[in-house]
């Protein structure tokens, strides 16, 4: 409890009045050092405030609480493009093929391999148990707006698994459908797209290696064609049976190839419990050091991309180098960092791989139930603003990934939908990504090299796309700052082609927009807002007084036009090429305090002599000290100080009297 000190005329220190000769000088001593400039200027040599900027958004999302010296190239979760320096544009379009499922007539449509054959794509789509799945040839008629699947071309027995195209050494090429159920089933194949032919050998993967043809069965029983299959008849096909994996039916989740740690290409079974290398030699398979507890869904479209095997495992994915000297293992997936929103989350049961990306479909139907908000740690709070995510609620998306990062290249708009089985071709001389959704077939231009899209002309845009920041918090988060202004840099915006910037601050959900002197809300960057002709705006927080903030994170939404008659409106995108945060530290207000202490006479009954004793006391307190005075309100100051510095405490003679002047500062 504070000492009452009754006059202006005295002081309390560690429960000891003393009088003073002057009144108590205060400063304010919670102020940083001023920066130290080496160099030329940069933009951060402001001495009263700091800048950060972000324009490189390539390390991709995953990242919701950054630290400043790392993370300022990664995002939280976006759906625009990432790929490019000093670029933030609008994601690319999705088309939705014409006829679709419905022209299946099947009660429960999905894909079960989009498949290719003389520059041409065909998808097996699957119906329910009691249905035969049905194979269909895409119609790339689309300057006429007359693209279609046509008629089925052939009916496998059951539910189609997966697809490869095989060229012979005849040559012919072939494209070869794997289907299955628990009994058997086997592989139906044409060279035409007109006649096909099916063999009963059981079979749910495929792969094609040496120059034949190999299958495994949901067993595990591996197999191979030494000659093409037979265009005479059905059930007419010598396959050999060769090795089996040591595993329980229903453990092999896909057959393809890589190379060995010679150099060799051979085949690769991944399974529920890792990746398994075959041994030609021997006929058997080898376990590799990519081991894995069993996982359901573990080893679903895993793929040979660039110099590594890529095996996912959840939303994991593990990158398997085998080389001389030993096998690599490293983990690259989408759950790394912070992972995915929660409404994003899932399992990624597809990979395909391009010149410049590898391709996953998050399956966002099978991620785990979360029963409440609480109950979701805070990186996996959705921007959805869920507060219940179900197991089948969740919004399915492809992700892309360069080595530097995962990007968003789409993202269902409606929830509890499965992504089914993607593909890289150029069919159709056009560089195209194909994937199944929900029993649909969609496709996305994709670039073969990297291009600033200022220099592209025939790319389409997506109408609409939204980029949220990670939280920054200045590797402070317990110290308050002050958000003072925003600037963006953005060019070809239009009236049409917009650019808004919201903000959010102290690590909630809810995005405030930012206002002129009117109260009017400015958030939106057109052509017609000050400052777009040259590129830049500048967004003053709290009319020019600045928001208080311990953490802030931003969201860019960009638009376009979506009137048809405009020209080529598909093709226009705003481009924002940074955001830069003007702000600065609050320290908390601590105070210093200078007094001159009179010991010329007794006071309140203590002689100069025990006045001094006090006061070194209290100078060699181990701990902190109460000291109190009164202010020029006539009310009562109180703070706990250390003695930061004394003079004229002691004097080499015996008088004790005297003045001394004491600093006092809270720490």
């Amino acid at each position: 409890m504070a000492a009452k000190v009754e006059s202006p005329n005295e002081i309390s220190l560690n429960g000891v009045f003393y009088p003073v000769t002057r009144p108590v000088q205060s400063v304010l001593t919670s102020i940083y050092p001023a920066k130290v400039v080496i160099g030329d200027t940069t933009r951060d040599s402001q001495a009263r405030t700091s800048v950060i900027a972000w324009s490189d958004w390539r390390g991709g999302i995953g990242v919701n609480r950054m630290e400043a010296g790392r993370d300022v190239n990664r995002a939280w979760w976006s759906t625009l493009q990432l790929r490019y320096k000093n670029h933030l544009i609008l994601p690319g379009l999705d088309n939705d093929t014409t006829a679709n499922a419905s022209a299946t007539s099947l009660t429960i449509p999905t894909i079960g391999a989009i498949g290719e054959l003389s520059s041409e794509i065909y998808v097996a789509w699957n119906g329910s148990a009691s249905e035969a799945s049905k194979i269909y040839k895409y119609n790339n008629v689309r300057h006429l707006q007359a693209d279609a699947w046509g008629s089925a071309l052939a009916t496998p027995a059951d539910q189609v698994t997966d697809t490869v195209t095989w060229r012979t050494l005849n040559p012919t090429t072939f494209i070869v459908f794997a289907h299955y159920d628990t009994n058997g089933s086997g592989y139906t194949y044409s060279s035409n797209g007109s006649n096909w032919y099916s063999d009963n050998q059981p079979t749910q993967y495929l792969a094609v290696w040496d120059d034949r043809l190999w299958g495994i069965s949901q067993t595990g029983q591996l197999w191979y064609l030494i000659v093409e299959p037979n265009t005479s008849g059905n059930n007419s096909n010598t396959e050999i049976l060769d090795a089996k994996l040591p595993l329980p039916a229903g453990s092999v989740t896909s057959l393809f190839v890589a190379r060995d740690s010679g150099g060799e290409p051979i085949l690769y079974a991944s399974t529920k419990k890792g990746l398994f290398a075959h041994d030609a030699a021997n006929s058997k398979f080898i376990q590799t050091e990519l081991t894995l507890p069993n996982h359901p869904f573990a080893g679903r479209g895993t793929i040979r991309w660039r110099d590594s095997i890529y095996m996912p495992a959840g939303l994991g994915v593990y990158r398997y180098i085998n080389q001389a000297g030993g096998a690599v293992l490293a983990v690259t997936g989408p759950d790394r960092d912070d992972g995915m929103p929660a409404n994003n989350r899932g399992t990624i049961k597809y990979m395909s791989g391009s010149h410049n990306e590898l391709f996953v479909g998050v399956d966002s139907t099978t991620a785990p139930k979360v029963t409440s908000r609480n109950s979701i740690p805070y990186q996996w709070r959705s921007h959805h603003g869920s507060t219940v995510i179900d197991d089948d609620t969740g919004y399915s998306s492809v992700l892309g990934y360069n080595d530097l990062g995962w990007e968003t290249k789409w993202v269902a708009a409606t929830a509890g939908r499965s992504i089914q089985n993607i593909l890289v071709s150029d069919a159709y001389d056009e560089y195209r990504l194909w994937w199944g959704f929900d029993g649909e077939i969609k496709f996305m231009k994709i670039p073969s090299d990297i291009i600033n899209p200022s220099f592209v002309s025939d790319f389409e845009f997506k109408a609409s796309g939204t980029h949220e920041t990670p939280w920054f918090n200045a590797g402070q988060s317990e110290v308050d700052k002050l958000a003072l202004k925003l600037k963006v840099e953005a060019q070809d915006v239009s009236t049409t082609e917009t650019v808004r910037v919201t903000y959010s601050t102290d690590y909630t959900e809810t995005y405030s927009v930012f206002r002129d002197a009117d109260g009017d809300d400015v958030s939106t960057i057109t052509s017609t807002t000050l400052g777009a002709t040259s590129g830049l705006t500048t967004f003053s927080f709290g009319s020019n007084a600045g928001t208080a903030f311990r953490a802030i994170k931003f969201k860019v939404e960009l638009a376009r036009t979506t009137n048809a008659s405009t020209a080529n409106y598909k093709k226009k995108t705003p481009d924002v090429v940074s955001l830069t945060l003007e702000w600065r530290k609050k320290l908390e207000a601590k105070w210093g305090h200078q007094v001159q202490i009179d010991l010329n006479k007794e006071y309140k009954g203590k002689s100069p002599k025990d006045l001094r004793a006090a006061l070194l006391s209290a100078i060699e307190s181990d701990t902190l000290v109460e000291f109190t005075f009164r202010d020029d309100s006539g009310g009562s100051r109180n703070f706990y100080v250390d003695i930061a510095s004394a003079t004229g405490v002691e004097y080499s003679a015996y008088d004790e009297r005297g003045t001394t002047t004491i600093n006092l500062v809270e720490p």
